[in-house]
């Protein structure tokens, strides 16, 4: 009855589409389809006496820590003022050159990336601050929106990325099942801290695109990226004393995880802290600041672990009803072997991208697919930046990128829908041409985390 796993998972797709809670689409479909398993003797019901102990898994994983502690750091810097004060010293430094606006939101959109990883946040957060100012100078509305609406899915791939962590963690139990079902009982792992290193590389080659693209849009279509009008300049002193606060923090945590001196979670702690001396320093923290950043800290973490919880018993009935065997035959038997079952995977988790969050594919998808992905060869690091790179792509694509949805809500009126599409898609080939050149050159994201971690 290999069918009803198949059949389960577009249930779940659709009711998803009819705007159900996540978490309780999944559990609940999945518990309707045991019962009826169960009735055709299809479904061994005592496969859900192991839910206490996952769900207790859940309760006691050391990695998934890290969540509420990065999103508490990235809420709280946005509460800070962080990417407003170095945004306008950004925008007077360069305003002056090529495409200066421009080149300011992708450079505080990266330093946002490795400071928060949080994509809603920063899309909306550079929507508020730098789109009237771009409108204003006469930036095209396309080119403004755009650039700002990809700069602000960078969260997605550079580290602490809570996409990768989740990824990490999901990766690495995927990987010991792989090895388990070999016969390999002392299995190796991946960590986050693996991820965080393979991430980096492309991180800052997809940040070098979006800057050459801007400067060559100042360069070939000027009336496009208008230079400032005013003559404002800034002072040194003053860009160092909006850039130190971030890059010192992106230290702490990143540097912490890739010299080995903590783990993720305990960076991740070190950045919660970091983050509110920050707020303090700026003396943005009271009261009210801290009750709304431990509001949104505890929505964001509760919503997170209820999905994971949710995809937990979702991937439990669909291992009940073979499903995982009939994703292993249909694998095995596709044309192009191993780089057809990737093709495949990647294509699927693309167009899911469309109507599931990042957080439903790595928790529901990922599972199903990346054992038997490793099974045929796959190396679990490159696997994890490919398809982080993928759902980062699914963020900016239209109709349906969430990031879309995150800028129309802040864009005025009087700028089309259809203009933030066009403005996206030179982005999202440049991050296909980058998934392209990381299939065939992988040391990209596998180089790094040899050299540091020697593995």
């Amino acid at each position: 009855m290999e069918w009803l796993s198949l059949l389960m998972f577009v249930v779940v797709c659709v009711v998803l589409m009819l705007g159900y809670p996540v978490a309780f689409s999944l559990a609940g479909v999945a518990l309707i389809f045991s019962m009826i398993g169960t009735f055709t003797g299809s479904f061994d019901q005592s496969l859900l006496n192991a839910l206490p102990s996952r769900l207790y898994g859940i309760m006691t994983n050391q990695t998934l820590l890290a969540v509420p502690l990065f999103v508490f750091m990235g809420v709280m810097l946005e509460k800070s003022k962080v990417a407003e004060s170095l945004l306008t010293s950004m925008t007077q430094a360069f305003g002056r050159m090529p495409a200066g606006m421009g080149v300011a939101v992708i450079l505080v959109g990266a330093l946002m990336a490795a400071s928060t990883g949080i994509v809603g946040a920063t899309v909306v957060t550079m929507g508020l601050l730098s789109l009237p100012s771009m409108l204003k100078q006469g930036y095209q509305q396309s080119y403004a929106t755009g650039v700002i609406a990809a700069t602000g899915t960078l969260g997605q791939i550079i580290p602490p990325s809570i996409a990768l962590v989740l990824l990490g963690d999901v990766l690495s139990s995927s990987y010991q099942q792989a090895q388990l079902a070999q016969g390999i009982f002392s299995p190796e792992t991946i960590s986050v801290g693996d991820l965080f290193a393979a991430a980096l590389v492309p991180g800052v080659m997809l940040v070098l695109l979006y800057l050459l693209y801007s400067l060559a849009v100042g360069v070939f279509k000027p009336n496009w990226t208008p230079k400032q009008s005013d003559e404002q300049k800034v002072s040194v002193p003053q860009i160092l004393v909006s850039l130190i606060p971030p890059l010192t923090l992106i230290f702490l945590v990143l540097g912490s995880i890739l010299l080995g001196v903590a783990t993720p979670t305990e960076a991740a702690g070190v950045g919660a802290f970091g983050a509110t001396l920050i707020a303090l320093q700026k003396r943005k923290l009271n009261k009210e600041t801290l009750q709304a950043v431990m509001r949104s800290t505890t929505t964001v973490t509760s919503m997170i672990f209820m999905i994971l919880i949710g995809a937990s018993i979702f991937s439990l009935v669909f291992r009940g009803f073979g499903g995982e065997e009939l994703i292993h035959s249909l694998f095995s038997e596709m044309p192009g072997g191993k780089f057809g079952a990737i093709l495949i995977v990647m294509v699927v988790i693309f167009l899911l991208g469309f109507i599931l969050d990042f957080i439903e594919i790595t928790f529901v998808v990922v599972p199903l697919v990346a054992p038997v992905l490793f099974m045929m060869g796959v190396d679990p690091v490159w696997l994890g930046i490919m398809i982080a790179l993928n759902l980062q792509t699914s963020f900016l694509t239209p109709p349906f990128g969430f990031a879309l949805f995150y800028l129309r809500g802040v864009t005025p009126e009087s700028i089309p829908t259809t203009a933030i599409y066009k403005g996206v898609l030179p982005f999202i080939i440049m991050q296909i041409l980058l998934m392209v050149a990381l299939a065939f050159w992988p040391e990209m994201a596998t180089g790094l985390p040899k050299i540091i971690y020697g593995n």
